[in-house]
């Protein structure tokens, strides 16, 4: 699983970054978790507001810094989502 964390590397993006780690920890599962803060870079993913997360390369979160708890669920849609299309 890929996620990044997208933003410019502000307090938010820090803190989200921080929670998505925790999340990935709770979760136990593979993940490499990178930062995305290039303005083009951004731009590609279509996000409007920082911080953002994208996970395996779609946008699921954007504009906010979401709980742990969030996350984790995040994670595990994604995670179910992987499983429906490999079946």
């Amino acid at each position: 699983m890929e996620i990044k964390i997208l933003g410019p590397g502000c307090p938010n993006c820090q803190t989200l970054a921080k929670r998505t780690e925790e999340a990935v920890k709770n979760l136990g599962v593979d993940a490499s978790i990178t930062k995305v803060s290039e303005y083009d870079d951004l731009l590609k993913y279509g996000i409007l507001r920082t911080p953002g997360i994208v996970i395996n390369e779609k946008l699921v979160l954007s504009g906010r810094v979401p709980s742990v708890a969030e996350i984790t669920t995040l994670i595990t849609n994604a995670l179910m989502e992987t499983e429906d299309t490999s079946k």
